[in-house]
């Protein structure tokens, strides 16, 4: 049975009467391991190194730069060209973000922050091989955006209640 039709029948039986597009997933995941693959061999063919242990500030910094990144692109009202192709407005979902209807896979990618997330995780860690200073810089720069949006809605909240 040649590959196409293998997908096809897999599409067929696993989506039943839902809209599943595994082959979209499928190149999406493609291109991720692909990206991956080649930054593998970048790093092997360049000398670079990954760093010999990841401590609890990168992590946290990676963390929480995940985040903003993620929410960033997947909800911020400025990014919503990046997504218009894939995606149709819905409205606001909450604080300077935007409800989207994904229109197909790659919109369902630009639009979840959670499925942005690993996409996210992945570069910055192909940073801290490539170019640690500047991956650092971003990742506090970001952080302290992600920090400074919680401040903000924390002061909303307190003068909401103090009425």
């Amino acid at each position: 049975m040649p590959m196409n039709d293998f997908l096809e029948k897999t599409e067929q039986e696993y989506s039943g009467e839902h809209d599943r597009p595994l082959k979209s997933y499928l190149r999406i995941l493609t291109v991720y391991g692909g990206a991956v693959a080649t930054g593998i061999a970048v790093a092997a063919l360049t000398g670079r190194r990954a760093p010999e242990r990841v401590g609890p500030m990168d992590l946290a910094l990676m963390a929480a730069c995940t985040h903003k990144v993620s929410r960033l692109i997947a909800k911020d009202p400025v990014t919503s060209p990046l997504r218009a192709p894939f995606t149709t407005y819905e409205g606001v979902s909450g604080p300077s973000e935007l409800k989207e209807e994904p229109r197909n896979a790659m919109g369902e990618l630009l639009a979840c922050p959670f499925c942005l997330a690993q996409w996210t995780a992945t570069a910055y860690a192909a940073g801290l091989v490539f170019a640690p200073r500047f991956t650092r810089l971003a990742g506090v720069t970001m952080t302290a955006v992600a920090a400074s949006d919680w401040l903000q809605l924390a002061y909303a909240k307190l003068m909401r209640s103090a009425g």
